[in-house]
């Protein structure tokens, strides 16, 4: 078991700070077994307070990310996507590897187009119904009512509702 210290807390902790690594991905790269790890984990107070505190730091990283990423889907952006061609030139050079003689491309045409991305209609949903869900609900309700807003079943006895659920039954069954 390797023997515990500040250095190597310190590197667990930005490890874990920095990347979604696992905790075998985060032993192996400081030098120490799963085992160690949770067993200082249990026993030391201070190892498992850093460790809660670089996940938190990890996971807070990770909402501003994805609220920075979900701005851009709901906005839409502009990415730049370019287009080379090339045709063979007169030039040629020796390949070291492979002592052959190689032609070297000549650049003929290189374009750089602008493309806009359109926002993205389920980010916005996304966003309107989990952030303002009084005005915009992905569910609607229906209510059934009788004449003039009077509840249709509500004056009937259980004989009467068992007599209309049987009638129902029947005619579903019958297919009309």
């Amino acid at each position: 078991m390797a023997k515990y210290n500040t250095k190597i807390v310190e590197t667990i902790c930005s490890l874990i700070r920095a990347d979604s690594y696992t905790i075998a991905e985060v032993c192996r790269l400081s030098g120490i077994s799963e085992s160690t790890f949770h067993e200082w984990k249990a026993s030391k107070p201070e190892f498992s307070e850093c460790i809660k505190k670089a996940e938190a730091a990890r996971m807070e990283f990770f909402v501003t990310e994805a609220k920075k990423s979900l701005l851009k889907k709901i906005q839409g952006y502009t990415v730049d996507e370019s287009k080379t061609v090339y045709v063979d030139s007169k030039e040629s050079e020796i390949d070291p590897k492979t002592g052959k003689k190689v032609v070297k491309p000549k650049v003929k045409e290189q374009t750089i187009i602008k493309k806009h991305i359109q926002p993205d209609t389920a980010a916005i949903i996304f966003t309107l119904t989990n952030g303002d869900p009084d005005n915009f609900k992905n569910r609607q309700s229906a209510e059934v009512t009788g004449k003039d807003g009077k509840d249709l079943f509500g004056n009937l006895t259980d004989e009467e509702l068992d007599a209309k659920i049987a009638d129902i039954e029947r005619r579903l069954a019958n297919g009309k």
